[in-house]
């Protein structure tokens, strides 16, 4: 069930205002509960269109168990930091078709590492009030140090404002290949984010549920543009 209590808008002086507000509902710590299935979520544009995928997983031995695909209008426009705002409805929208919830949902974007504080992952934790982590292979925001070279060597990434404060890693999960932004979204704290992360990749550079979630989007997004040509 969608949370109606965290505010919406599609205002972008308000969209910064309740993003400096949501921040202080954020809960990162980990409560230790049981994890049986993960997910992933990522998103592509089509026709005026968003189409969000969602893939479910078993965890940890990672057997698919469930795609879904939502769709919204692109009705708030693209503005770094606003990600939420622009594509939440149609991720909303898949959430909402799933039959099962996942116990973890790991997004493509950040969390915390934001400048406000509050990414596409944290926005969409509190939506849902899912454990949610941010997976990105880019930097959005933060000061980072340099990951060592091995699967699992991770370095600490940090507020630019106030350097001793923690937002993130630098997460090397595939060797020989550029490392990933790893952040807490929700109701999770970065030990566990980086764990869940290195649990799903097997031995690719993003983790599995994200990817099956891409697929899924981009079928979805393929077999729209195949029906308009007929």
């Amino acid at each position: 069930m969608i949370n109606t209590a965290v505010p919406w808008t599609y205002d972008l002086d308000e969209a910064i205002r309740l993003q400096e507000s949501l921040r202080y509902r954020l809960a990162l710590s980990w409560d230790n509960r049981p994890v049986n299935t993960i997910a992933g979520v990522d998103f592509t544009y089509t026709a005026g269109a968003i189409r969000a995928g969602i893939a479910v997983f078993s965890y940890p031995n990672l057997s698919r168990l469930q795609a879904v695909v939502g769709e919204a209008p692109q009705a708030f426009p693209y503005i770094s930091g606003l990600l939420a705002y622009r594509v939440g409805p149609a991720i909303l929208s898949a959430w909402e078709k799933l039959k099962h919830k996942p116990d973890v949902l790991l997004v493509h974007g950040h969390g915390i590492a934001h400048p406000r504080g509050v990414g596409l992952a944290s926005h969409i934790g509190l939506w849902i009030n899912t454990p949610t982590i941010g997976a990105a292979k880019t930097r959005l925001y933060g000061l980072q140090a340099a990951a060592g070279e091995n699967v699992g060597d991770w370095a600490l990434l940090a507020n630019e404002g106030d350097p001793q404060k923690v937002i993130g890693a630098v997460l090397r999960t595939r060797p020989d290949c550029r490392p990933i932004y790893v952040s807490a979204g929700h109701l999770v704290d970065l030990p566990h984010a980086i764990e869940f992360v290195l649990a799903t990749c097997q031995g690719c550079r993003m983790p599995e549920p994200l990817r099956a979630a891409h697929q899924a989007a981009a079928e979805s997004r393929h077999n729209i543009q195949s029906q308009h040509k007929q």
